[in-house]
C-alpha cells in the first residue's frame, strides 16, 4: 500500500514538473518573439526616416550616390528577409551601411548645418539607440530560453515538445571594421 502511494507521488511530481517546465518554456519562446517584436518596430522606424534621410543629403551630395545607393538597397534587402535569420544579416549590412552614411556627413558642413538634416539625425540616432538596447533585451531573453532548452533536466522537457533554440544577434564581420570614407 506504501508503495502506491510513493508511485503515486512521484508519477503526481514528474506530471507537475513536466507541466511548470513546459509552460516556463512557453514564456520564455513568447519573450524571445516579443523582443524580436520591439526590434522590428524600431527598425520600421528606422526604414520609415532613411527615405526621407537620403533624400535631404542627396541635395548637397550630388556624387556620393554609392553609399546612398547601399543605405537604400540594405533596407530593401531587409524588408524582403524571409526568415530571422535573413532579417538579423540584412539589419547587420544596413547598421553598417548607416554608419558609414552619417560618417560621409563630416565632409558637407553645410548639410550638416541644414535643420532638416539634423532633425532627421538625431532621430536615427535615437532610433539607433533603441534598437540597441532591444538588441540586448533580445539577447537576454535568447539566452534564458537556450539555457532552459539545454539544460538538465528541462532539456527532456523542451526536447520532447521539439522547443528549439534561437538564434543570437551578433555584429558580422562588415560592422567590426572601422568605416572608411575617401574623397
Amino acid at each position: 500500500m506504501m508503495w502506491w502511494i510513493i508511485t503515486l507521488a512521484i508519477v503526481l511530481f514528474l506530471i507537475l514538473y513536466v507541466i511548470v517546465t513546459y509552460n516556463k518554456l512557453v514564456v520564455l519562446r513568447n519573450r524571445v518573439r516579443d523582443q524580436w517584436a520591439q526590434i522590428d518596430v524600431q527598425l520600421k522606424r528606422r526604414f520609415d526616416l532613411i527615405p526621407n534621410l537620403v533624400n535631404t543629403i542627396k541635395g548637397y551630395t550630388k556624387h556620393e550616390s554609392e553609399t546612398l545607393q547601399n543605405v537604400i538597397k540594405a533596407r530593401n534587402t531587409f524588408l524582403n528577409a524571409s526568415s530571422k535569420e535573413e532579417e538579423i544579416k540584412a539589419d547587420g549590412e544596413l547598421t553598417n551601411a548607416m554608419t558609414k552614411l552619417f560618417a560621409l556627413t563630416e565632409a558637407y558642413p553645410d548639410l550638416k548645418a541644414n535643420h532638416s538634416f539634423m532633425d532627421l539625425q538625431e532621430e536615427l540616432t535615437s532610433t539607433e539607440n533603441k534598437i540597441s538596447v532591444a538588441r540586448q533585451f533580445y539577447n537576454d531573453t535568447v539566452l534564458v530560453l537556450n539555457n532552459k532548452i539545454e539544460t538538465i533536466p528541462s532539456n527532456f522537457v523542451a526536447g520532447i515538445f521539439h522547443f528549439k533554440k534561437e538564434p543570437f544577434l551578433k555584429a558580422n564581420e562588415q560592422e567590426r571594421e572601422n568605416v572608411k570614407v575617401e574623397f
